[in-house]
């Protein structure tokens, strides 16, 4: 259920961020290659 959880939230931020134009990082990874921490880091420093 935990892993549930943090799969609906990571699918979220992913969303909210390509929604906002973010769709890779600067190292070239995707956002799903993140984890939830680093996705959380993004999301504050881009739309917040």
């Amino acid at each position: 259920m935990l892993n549930q959880a943090i799969q609906m939230r990571k699918n979220y931020l992913i969303d909210q961020l390509i929604e906002a134009g973010y769709t890779k990082m600067v190292d070239g990874r995707q956002l799903y290659e993140l984890t939830l921490t680093e996705l959380e880091e993004v999301y504050r420093n881009v739309l917040e």
